[in-house]
């Protein structure tokens, strides 16, 4: 059975700097119920990039952003 993987995952850290907030905060979130989709991979969490643009996306206000 073979797989793809549509996005990379990013580690916390490297999730948290593409954000432009800190890890605590990313963790805060998923602790809160923030809707940004986690992977667990056992105790680690990655994040996938497709989530962080789509969470981006929805958090884009003010323009319309189809012009």
């Amino acid at each position: 059975m073979s797989t793809t993987i549509e996005s990379p995952l990013l580690s916390r850290r490297e999730a948290a700097a593409y954000l432009g907030v800190k890890p605590q905060t990313l963790s805060v979130w998923a602790m809160t119920g923030r809707r940004l989709p986690v992977v667990k991979i056992g105790r680690l969490s990655r994040y996938r990039k497709s989530d962080l643009d789509r969470y981006i996306e929805k958090c884009t206000r003010g323009a319309d952003l189809n012009e």
